[in-house]
């Protein structure tokens, strides 16, 4: 399907999944081709870890290869996305539990949760792209609340590795424009969970 977001302003809010975040920079660029107006913004440790996945400044570099623009960073440069109306939509990917948790929480000590605050409460709609390996522990209460939270919206997820990691759920990152279309409608695609099979 081709997907166009033509005038949207959409926000990508990048949490530290660092084993994700290649895939996710690969939907990321997909989502440009729709020609939206895309914003990043990093966590604080997205923004400064190297990894074995890459290092900070390759993902930062590749934000603004993509967008056009420099990565909110900071929590005092997330704050005024809300007084300024800056997104019609934001995407919270990769979502860790540790953002997850936050959020069901009203916690707001990153520039990620920061950008979810301010952007919630002008009634707008966030989306969460889930990879997290305690989702099916101590982390599902979070998704059964953010599930029941006005404005909150998942992309489809399901296990990724039941037979090592049976608690971890990660989203089916593919269905990203599907989901952000359905989400700007007010509505959350379904299954919800999806089977890898």
């Amino acid at each position: 399907m081709t997907w166009s977001f033509k005038d949207k302003k959409i926000g990508i809010a990048i949490t530290g999944s660092y084993c994700t975040l290649n895939r996710t920079f690969e939907e990321i660029q997909k989502l440009a081709e729709t020609n939206a107006d895309l914003y990043t913004v990093f966590s604080f440790n997205t923004s400064i870890t190297d990894t074995r996945f890459g290092t900070h400044d390759f993902f930062i570099d590749k934000a603004i290869e993509i967008t056009g623009k420099k990565p909110i960073m900071t929590i005092s440069d997330a704050e005024p996305i809300g007084p300024k109306k800056l997104f019609d939509i934001l995407v919270i990917t990769p979502c860790t539990g540790n953002t997850l948790a936050k959020l069901a929480n009203g916690i707001t000590d990153t520039p990620v949760l920061m950008a979810a605050k301010a952007h919630l409460r002008n009634n707008r709609p966030v989306v969460i792209s889930l990879a997290s390996n305690d989702a099916l522990g101590i982390n599902l209460k979070n998704i059964g609340i953010l599930l029941n939270s006005k404005n909150i919206y998942f992309v489809p997820f399901g296990q990724d590795n039941y037979n090592e990691k049976p608690n971890s759920l990660v989203a089916h990152i593919e269905f990203l424009n599907y989901t952000i279309a359905s989400a700007l409608e007010g509505k959350q695609i379904q299954p919800v969970i999806k089977s890898p099979f």
